[in-house]
């Protein structure tokens, strides 16, 4: 299967930093049994999150980026693993089974994407007026909520450095 996009600069963003403190949320967080309302600080509460945002579910973006950390064995860091994008938790229950991350804490439901405009993340949809998702984003928040490591996509498609998110959580 061959597949054919173009490279598209992304608009530049004010976007949450390294040193930043972490915006907090409540959206359902949804793991491979059910899904509940749960807060970042709830989380952050139990220890380090890696947050990363992702396209919708099904977008190849999505499925690239999960099923990398996943090979990667990040959960073996000691860190939270928590997604974020504006699909449903119907769809998360889905990827979730799909991509094999049943041990990464959940994907949080995310449709109006708030988080991510919260976060200075938030990508209009080019030909669909009022619908944005999240760029591709990672942000490795300590215990305390500070940002510890942000990476954000600069451009479509664009994918973490996935060497440099493993060298963050050795430093954490």
């Amino acid at each position: 299967m061959e597949l054919d996009f173009e490279v598209v600069d992304l608009p530049e963003t004010d976007h949450v930093e390294e040193g930043d403190e972490a915006p907090d949320f409540t959206r359902p967080l949804v793991n491979d049994e059910y899904w509940e309302d749960v807060a970042l600080s709830d989380l952050l509460n139990d220890g380090p999150v890696l947050l990363v945002f992702t396209p919708m579910d099904g977008a190849f973006p999505t499925t690239y980026i999960w099923n990398e950390l996943r090979e990667r064995g990040v959960e073996e860091y000691g860190v939270q693993i928590a997604g974020v994008s504006i699909s449903t938790p119907y769809e998360h229950k889905t990827t979730i089974e799909e991509r094999d991350i049943q041990d990464f804490v959940g994907l949080f439901s995310d449709p109006q994407n708030g988080v991510a405009e919260q976060y200075g993340i938030s990508h209009d949809l080019d030909g669909m007026a009022g619908v944005s998702e999240p760029r591709p984003a990672v942000f490795l928040v300590a215990a305390d909520g500070t940002v510890e490591y942000a990476w954000v996509a600069e451009e479509w498609p664009n994918f973490p450095d996935y060497d440099a998110v493993e060298d963050a959580l050795v430093g954490l």
